[in-house]
């Protein structure tokens, strides 16, 4: 099994049991720039929309503490009760946006895989202590793709903050001059212009970041033909074995089948390849085929019809019509009703004579 550790000899796409089984183990095609992307953009939607009402909702505690410092008390259960009140201010006033956060990192996740708990990623595994493997970390093609992400953010993200800062640069330095409120929302104006060039180009690359994790999550699933014939044989079973199990199947309906040839009232054949056991009763709508055959199997029918005196009849067309259309323990079709009809008539009589002659 040596090659199927060998990254060479895995040629073969990953089956979808492959696959699923690399999910449940939490190995999935996961890009950390799409969870950034969406975090940001998320972080840019709470400061476009919230920032005023966060602000406000703060601002109202906090100025009343301060007009009314001086009658705060300060023994422990007064200032435990100040603390809870603050806290359910600030709670009030960044809950929704704090909770929009949240809902962006799991959305960031969901949109690249289903929700998968797995502890395997939680298992201490003693290869991650070894050197060799640190240095494939490293040095590896992962390492080196991460490497050049970070440079390429770097750029990008510093051409897009010299392109929206450069021209408000002299803006900016009036803003020392102005008033705090207005000061404030030329600052969040500002940011939320910053911050939407940002997503837009975070976006370019948390795409192509992503298609780079998933072809070399794939990679990682690939098979070796080795692999997908042992999946084969688990899931479908081994062919030898199914071979075996079908032999032995056949062996024990044959046993059946030739057991019920003494019941047969009479054999059609043709001497060459065909028998034909048909078993009848009176009071039977049709006769019923108990027994069949060709070849060898034809032979033995005959063999065990004989030594228990079971009529034999000759007739080509017939016994190539039934074997052709009636299975065992089935009823013979009506087309062939007159003919068989005929025939055990005939056995009958001869019955009824032999019978007649011996006393």
């Amino acid at each position: 099994m040596a090659e199927d550790n060998d990254p060479e000899s895995q040629t073969e796409d990953p089956t979808q049991k492959r696959l699923e089984e690399a999910l449940e183990r939490g190995d999935v095609a996961k890009s950390q720039e799409i969870n950034t992307w969406f975090m940001i953009a998320g972080g840019t939607l709470v400061v476009s929309t919230f920032s005023g009402s966060v602000g406000s909702g703060l601002m109202a505690p906090m100025r009343n503490l301060l007009a009314n410092s001086w009658m705060i008390k300060t023994d422990g259960r007064a200032m435990l009760v100040l603390m809870q009140q603050i806290e359910v201010a600030v709670i009030a006033a960044i809950g929704v946006p704090l909770l929009m956060l949240v809902l962006a990192a799991i959305a960031g996740n969901m949109l690249q895989h289903r929700l998968v708990w797995s502890a395997e990623s939680l298992t201490p595994k003693f290869s991650k202590l070894s050197p060799a493997e640190g240095l494939k970390r490293i040095f590896g093609k992962q390492a080196a793709a991460n490497f050049l992400k970070g440079i390429g953010k770097l750029i990008v993200l510093g051409v897009v903050m010299t392109t929206i800062l450069w021209p408000e640069r002299h803006r900016m330095e009036a803003m020392v001059k102005l008033d705090p409120a207005a000061m404030l929302s030329s600052i969040i104006s500002l940011t939320v212009h910053l911050l939407g060039a940002v997503v837009a180009a975070l976006a370019i690359i948390a795409i192509g970041d992503y298609f780079f994790q998933y072809r070399s999550w794939f990679q990682r699933q690939k098979m070796s033909l080795q692999e997908i014939k042992e999946e084969f044989k688990q899931s479908e079973g081994d062919p030898h074995i199914k071979g075996k199990i079908r032999q032995l199947r056949q062996q024990r309906s044959r046993k059946r089948m030739m057991a019920a040839v003494p019941k047969a009232a009479v054999i059609i054949t043709n001497p060459t390849h065909y028998s034909i056991a048909l078993s009848y009763e009176r009071g039977m709508s049709a006769p019923i085929c108990v027994a069949k055959g060709v070849d060898n199997i034809a032979f033995k029918i005959r063999e065990v019809a004989r030594a228990h005196d079971i009529p034999i009849v000759e007739n080509v067309p017939l016994a190539r019509a039934l074997y052709a259309t009636v299975e065992i323990d089935q009823e013979i079709p009506t087309e062939h009703y007159h003919a068989v009809a005929e025939i055990i008539g005939y056995v009958m009589r001869l019955k009824s004579g032999f019978g007649a002659g011996r006393r």
